[in-house]
């Protein structure tokens, strides 16, 4: 498979969609991931509504372009969500990756599916929600 199969102008285009979650200066909790197989970052700044849920999020990307992708995506769909929503939808979201299930239930995941092909790639996609869950344990273990 080519890089031109994966590097569509649609994915392509959801990186720049990342400017629309600058960092947060009044974050509830903050956690960071890395792919170990390219080295993309992810840095997430959250805030929480009473509930515990996602209010607002803001992201500092270090990441290959499809690493980019995914954090639009998350970062599209991430309102409203907590922990266990979003250690469901990354679980689901790693089984699809290894072809072990089907898509998960998550908006707009389908954008990335021609990387499913490239599993150098598939720690890129997992970036923001292992960077959520992060940001969110540190919050209950300082609770």
């Amino acid at each position: 498979m080519n890089a031109a199969r994966l590097y569509t102008p649609e994915l392509l285009a959801l990186a720049v969609e990342l400017a629309d979650y600058p960092p947060l200066a009044k974050a509830t909790c903050r956690g960071e991931a890395r792919s170990p197989a390219c080295g993309s970052t992810l840095a997430l700044d959250l805030a929480l509504d009473a509930d515990g849920r996602i209010a607002g999020l803001g992201l500092r990307a270090r990441a290959c372009a499809v690493g980019q992708a995914a954090a639009a995506i998350f970062a599209r769909h991430a309102a409203g969500r907590d922990a266990a929503a979003l250690d469901a939808a990354q679980q689901g979201i790693a089984d699809w990756l290894a072809a072990q299930g089907e898509r998960p239930e998550w908006p707009d995941l389908g954008l990335l599916e021609a990387a499913r092909a490239y599993p150098g790639r598939h720690g890129a996609i997992l970036l923001p929600w292992r960077a959520a869950l992060a940001a969110l344990s540190t919050r209950a273990g300082a609770g």
